[in-house]
């Protein structure tokens, strides 16, 4: 992990909890199919983000942070499908789609900034 780099460490951090609740979900309520894609989606907004990190040029950084934003929305969809099919709880629900909805909303105004003056 990249302490430096506050995006990473909160992808990262994110991306502990969806593994966690990808586990929980699995083992305890035996829900594979939406979890699963909760699973792909939400660790795939870090490992987007590392890739960024290493990028070769401006577009690219800008395209692989586009993709992150885009991954967090996703995820978020499968949080509130997970929810709405009384697969998890409000509580938890409400907690992990905000920090789906904050790390979005970071990664939104990099793009805007990386767009605006790439």
């Amino acid at each position: 992990m990249k302490p430096d780099n506050i995006n990473y460490s909160k992808a990262y951090g994110f991306a502990i909890r969806v593994v966690k609740a990808y586990q929980y979900l699995s083992e305890q309520k035996r829900e594979y199919g939406l979890s699963k894609q909760m699973l792909r989606s939400g660790t795939s907004i870090g490992a987007n983000v590392a890739e960024a990190n290493g990028a070769i040029s401006n577009a690219d950084f800008s395209n692989k942070i586009s993709i992150a934003y885009k991954e967090s929305l996703e995820t978020k969809y499968w949080l509130s499908l997970l929810k709405d099919t009384d697969n998890i709880d409000e509580k938890s629900f409400a907690s992990m789609h905000a920090d789906a909805d904050e790390l979005g909303k970071i990664l939104f105004a990099i793009l805007r900034k990386t767009r605006i003056n790439g």
